[in-house]
């Protein structure tokens, strides 16, 4: 895990590769309770019966987004700010989801720091974010973020 001081520490390694987080496994609950949150009930994520007959591997699959929200939990894994104000997500440039997470799926983050500006009275970080599956080649998801922090 990379550890620095202040964001300005952080802005040094732009360009860089800063890592991947440990695995995680994606579970039915987990995905149940994304769709409680979000109104989201595709039986492609939510319907065991269904997907046990017509999907592929016969499972259900994550909710694309379900993935994206990861980025905040597993991030802790790759770097970690000690003297830090607030963080706010400033958006997203680019976002594929490339691959479907069939539940039971292990997943880890890889982020690299594309670039770092001043911006707002904080530093504007760019992250390249992609999602491992676990024995597979192709990514989950790729993802360009922007993230705000403060000193």
């Amino acid at each position: 895990m990379l550890e620095v001081e202040t964001p300005r520490d952080l802005a040094r390694y732009a360009g860089e590769a800063l890592g991947a987080s440990g695995w995680f496994t994606v579970t039915q609950e987990q995905v149940d309770r994304f769709a409680a949150l979000t109104g989201d009930h595709h039986w492609v994520h939510v319907d065991t019966e269904r997907a046990k007959a017509e999907m592929p591997g016969g499972v259900t699959i994550a909710h694309g987004f379900f993935v994206l929200s990861l980025i905040p939990q597993l991030a802790k894994d790759i770097f970690q700010i000690r003297k830090r104000g607030k963080g706010l997500n400033y958006g997203l440039n680019r976002l594929r989801f490339t691959a479907p997470v069939p539940v039971g799926s292990r997943l880890r983050l890889r982020q690299r720091l594309l670039a770092a500006e001043s911006a707002h009275g904080g530093t504007l970080f760019t992250f390249k974010n992609a999602f491992d599956i676990e024995g597979r080649e192709r990514p989950a998801l790729v993802a360009e973020m922007l993230l705000l922090i403060f000193d």
